[in-house]
């Protein structure tokens, strides 16, 4: 069956000091590829150990997922951290539930 889900999400390392942004169709893969990369400087994700999930919005269009990853990606880090916050104040790393 077509996947119809599409995520744009924020992970952060542990001090909470980077932001990662990104998209994918399946969350739980990403995220645990994320957590798998850790410390691997191959990948900005891996290089600065992004891989807590402290953010996500899900679409059910790709085209509409990619548009606010690249929104997001251009608003400043104090932006960043506000959307964050609307729905996670602690950024504390969430639990996905899809």
């Amino acid at each position: 069956m077509w996947n119809r889900n599409y995520f744009v999400y924020i992970t952060t390392n542990p001090r909470k000091t980077v932001f990662y942004v990104g998209m994918t169709n399946d969350l739980e893969r990403r995220v645990a590829e994320h957590k798998e990369n850790r410390g691997k400087p191959g990948t900005f994700a891996g290089k600065y150990y992004c891989y807590k999930l402290v953010y996500y919005e899900r679409y059910t269009h790709i085209k509409h997922a990619i548009e606010r990853e690249k929104e997001i990606k251009l608003i400043s880090r104090e932006e960043k951290e506000k959307l964050i916050q609307r729905d996670n104040p602690l950024l504390l790393e969430l639990i996905i539930r899809v």
